[in-house]
């Protein structure tokens, strides 16, 4: 690790040369000046992490050393040495952007202690600014994939709803990038460098989801041992993403809702209201409309949430950005895995189109990782490939099936195709096995029997 670059600015040579040779020992690196002027020179010729400058010196005093440091470096560190008479000196050069001042004669620890708290402080500043900026282009929307007609239509009103404050429910099947949207809205909105908070509603037992979201406080119930901050109030004037929303309990659906109008919250076990300012937006793989028609979902909660509606395509209906998806996948991952470039073959690319997808772009990039950690040449081939995708026909749509030389196992084929188009009518008919079993043509009872056999629940 590059030592940091301290500079010590004091007229008397004895303070100077001390400091600099115990900081030294700290494992800094230390340069000097005799006088502000000479600082002054060092700090246009190279950047300091932290400028430790006596106050009161001839010519150019360290008043003059810090409005320059601050000019020249606005992210140096400067700490001010000042003599006991001095303090009101010290406090002025503080507002004028000293991190902190020492007073003479100096005690080396506490020298050690405030050198190091500002670096500290500095580090975790510049970390922050670093994944700021890495949030901001990892969530672009340009990194939002796809050049088919129903992806432009998502940009579209991705920009349109930015600089709003709206309300806004993501729909679409599990993998297709819900949380991906969502981060990209927060991130190019006004509320970007507020917090970005997730509740996977699906994911949190039912029993702990209200401190989840609102927080508790020391001995409201069995286990809350100390005070909590729920998920809304950590997310003040950012983003909430409530994911999977159409699991979240009935009882609970009133207090969500009642933040959504009061703009104010309770912990559990605390009457005390708390005043929050978050856009929540919401993501559901489930059609909400039917569970507000079968009693599920309120639908007031609904109407709440679906103020802006954003409908994300399955990749099995954007083929067209299969190959776009795939070119970005490889690159990504060559570069992860240091394998220098590699190509998906024709033929490969022809599986990949042809394939259904039911776990959608996750599956994809999941699919090209997978390949490309077993590639050992040049080029991606199908052998690369899971056997789902190059032994069974991808779907419906893939009318010709072509044997090769070596034959094909029918029963398997026929197996899967079964498989897949169970899994097809399921998912028209949101998992209702009756409608599935209309669209199959079957009975019910056979249907069921059927998913039994194969194994799907």
């Amino acid at each position: 690790m590059t030592p940091k670059k301290i500079l010590i600015v004091d007229d008397e040579s004895t303070i100077r040369m001390s400091l600099a040779r115990i900081l030294e020992k700290e494992g800094y690196a230390v340069a000097q000046a005799e006088n502000g002027k000479k600082a002054i020179e060092l700090l246009k010729k190279e950047p300091f992490h932290l400028i430790l400058t006596d106050l009161k010196m001839p010519e150019v005093d360290g008043f003059e050393v810090l409005k320059q440091a601050k000019s020249i470096s606005p992210d140096s560190v400067v700490i001010v040495l000042t003599a006991y008479v001095s303090v009101e000196s010290a406090i002025s050069a503080m507002k004028a952007g000293a991190y902190d001042y020492l007073s003479k004669p100096i005690n080396i620890d506490e020298v050690r202690i405030v050198i190091r708290k500002a670096l500290n402080q500095m580090t975790l500043v510049e970390e922050n600014i670093l994944l700021k900026k890495q949030l901001k282009g990892k969530y672009r929307f340009e990194n939002i994939i796809g050049v088919s007609p129903q992806m432009q239509k998502v940009y579209q009103l991705m920009e349109r709803v930015i600089e709003t404050d709206s309300t806004i429910l993501i729909q679409g099947e599990s993998g297709t990038g819900k949380e991906l949207v969502a981060k990209a809205i927060h991130y190019n909105s006004y509320r970007k460098n507020h917090p970005f908070v997730t509740i996977n509603c699906g994911a949190i037992p039912k029993d702990l989801l209200e401190s989840e979201f609102f927080g508790h406080v020391k001995g409201s119930y069995t286990g809350a041992f100390y005070d909590r901050t729920g998920k809304f109030e950590l997310a003040n004037k950012g983003t909430i993403f409530l994911d999977e929303i159409g699991t979240m309990a009935p009882d609970l659906q009133v207090k969500v809702l009642r933040v959504f109008q009061e703009r104010e919250l309770e912990k559990v076990g605390d009457s005390r209201k708390i005043k929050v300012d978050v856009r929540v937006i919401s993501a559901t793989n489930v059609n909400l409309e039917d569970l507000v028609t079968k009693g599920l979902f309120r639908d007031d909660l609904f109407y709440r949430l679906n103020v802006i509606s954003l409908t994300l395509p399955p990749l099995r209906e954007r083929v067209e950005d299969i190959p776009l998806l795939t070119s970005t996948f490889l690159k990504r991952f060559c570069k992860e895995m240091e394998k220098g470039e590699k190509k998906v073959s024709n033929s490969t690319m022809e599986f990949l189109i042809k394939y259904h997808w039911p776990g959608n772009v996750r599956e994809l990039e999941n699919t090209i990782e997978r390949a490309l950690a077993l590639a050992d040449g040049k080029l991606i081939t199908p052998k690369h490939l899971s056997p789902k995708i190059i032994n069974l026909p991808p779907s419906v749509e893939w009318h010709g099936i072509k044997i090769p030389d070596e034959g094909i196992d029918l029963n398997s084929i026929v197996k899967n195709l079964e498989v897949d188009l169970i899994n097809q009518a399921l998912r028209k008919s949101n998992g209702v096995k009756s409608k599935a079993a209309k669209l199959l043509k079957v009975n019910r009872t056979t249907l069921v029997e059927k998913m039994k056999k194969i194994g799907l629940s």
